[in-house]
């Protein structure tokens, strides 16, 4: 055997590797890449078109109400904004609130769906991070099971062409989740959403159109309505402090992909180094034989 032909070839095996790594950024994160970056948007538990009206002894928290172009706020009090959050009707921060929410909801809707639910009921349902889409309307009867897989900036996008509705006691849950529940879950209708009496619900609602909460409905994200009102009877909305961190701004789900890709990256090169130093060894046996 002819040692010297056989020799490997460091700066071909560098070159190969260095190809090989360059094309990693073609590859998919397994967690959803992309980002639903809600601006100021994400200021604000309550953003309406028209109005927000409540009934009974609601209670939000966690940021700001919100009405533009509209201005009509009712029912506050009874129900409770909580310190130090306030409202902001009619003004330049709503009117801002709503030009980002637009470019939120373009942005959800263009996302690249993961698996089409049309004609499924979201109930009894198990989903793991990614995008979902229903060309028309959605039900959730019953519960909605979200699993984060550990991953704290797992990102959850549910397209629907036009309305959500949940029958009365239904729920979504998160499980396997190190983050705040409904921090990295959109819902993006194309028209109006609609929470049944007693739902418990996980997410920030992106609504072409209205957003309307029976009876007693507990929401751990926010309500976003762009040219609708959002009415409230005697519900609980809660955006969790840190649900901020991972829907409002920031790049959470994209550095999700980036340590994703850096891990395969420094794993590829480790197997190039492995390689390298069997490569001498074996083609030395090869000579000797």
């Amino acid at each position: 055997m002819n040692c010297a032909a056989a020799k490997p070839s460091l700066p071909r095996l560098l070159a190969l590797g260095l190809a090989a790594a360059a094309a990693l950024p073609l590859l998919p994160s397994p967690a959803a890449a992309d980002e639903i970056n809600l601006g100021s948007a994400g200021n604000f538990s309550i953003l309406a078109g028209s109005t927000i009206t409540s009934t009974g002894a609601t209670v939000v928290n966690g940021g700001d109400l919100g009405v533009s172009p509209g201005s009509a706020l009712t029912g506050f009090p009874p129900a409770i904004l909580a310190a130090p959050y306030a409202a902001d009707l009619g003004d330049a921060p709503a009117a801002d609130a709503q030009h980002d929410l637009a470019a939120a909801f373009t942005a959800a809707a263009g996302l690249g769906v993961t698996q089409n639910l049309t004609g499924e009921d979201l109930g009894g349902l198990t989903l793991t991070p990614g995008v979902y889409a229903f060309a028309s309307s959605a039900q959730l009867t019953g519960t909605l099971t979200l699993d984060d897989l550990g991953n704290p900036a797992a990102l959850f996008v549910f397209q629907i062409g036009s309305t959500l509705t949940t029958a009365a006691g239904s729920a979504v849950v998160s499980i396997d989740d190190p983050g705040p529940p409904g921090g990295g879950v959109f819902w993006q209708i194309g028209s109006s959403a609609t929470l049944g009496s007693g739902t418990a619900f996980e997410g920030n609602i992106l609504a072409s159109a209205s957003i309307t909460l029976d009876a007693g409905v507990n929401v751990e994200g926010r309500l976003l309505a762009e040219s609708g009102a959002v009415t409230l009877i005697d519900d609980s909305i809660m955006v969790p402090p840190e649900v901020t961190t991972r829907g409002g701004g920031s790049s959470v789900a994209e550095v999700s992909g980036t340590f994703w890709l850096l891990g395969f990256g420094l794993t590829g090169l480790s197997g190039l180094r492995r390689l390298l130093a069997r490569a001498p060894a074996k083609l030395g046996a090869g000579c000797r034989a």
